[in-house]
């Protein structure tokens, strides 16, 4: 037996981020509706993003800045740092700015977080994800890799 689902959008299609949160995505059968607000989409990108290895941290400098400040403060932190998302009726469209760890293929990073983040948002949500777009906005060397201040360049 087959039964149609429909879609309804209640909310406008656009671009999201941190800062803008809460529109929601309702789909309506004949045994009740579903509503998936944007955030839910970013914080399931975001921490399908973390879960790659090669991926310090999300978001680019005033974002960590920010998420460092919040991290401070009582609370969940925030797992939508460095995520935008575009949701539609029945596709979504992800933007995740990173900070690769030193030494990564950032090719093979970027490939690993797009796989994780479409698996994730497509099984969690049913929307078909059209595009995640990668940013990386910085390289974070480890303790030991970074050069001490004061040492010369070259001897």
């Amino acid at each position: 037996m087959t039964t149609a689902t429909h879609t309804q959008e209640t909310a406008s299609t656009t671009r999201t981020s941190s800062a803008d949160r809460g529109k929601t995505l309702a789909r309506t059968s004949e045994h009740g509706s579903t509503t998936i607000a944007d955030v839910v989409v970013s914080k399931i990108a975001g921490i399908a993003a973390r879960e790659v290895d090669g991926v310090y941290d999300l978001g680019g400098q005033a974002a960590r800045v920010v998420g460092k400040l919040r991290e401070t403060l009582p609370g969940a932190p925030d797992l939508t740092q460095g995520v935008d998302v575009e949701v539609g009726e029945r596709q979504a469209a992800v933007d995740i700015g990173i900070v690769a760890e030193y030494g990564v293929a950032i090719h093979d990073l970027a490939a690993g977080i797009r796989a994780n983040v479409i698996s994730a948002v497509e099984k969690m949500t049913g929307l078909e994800v059209t595009e995640v777009n990668v940013t990386v906005h910085d390289v974070h060397f480890t303790d030991g890799d970074e050069p001490a201040d004061g040492d010369p360049r070259v001897r």
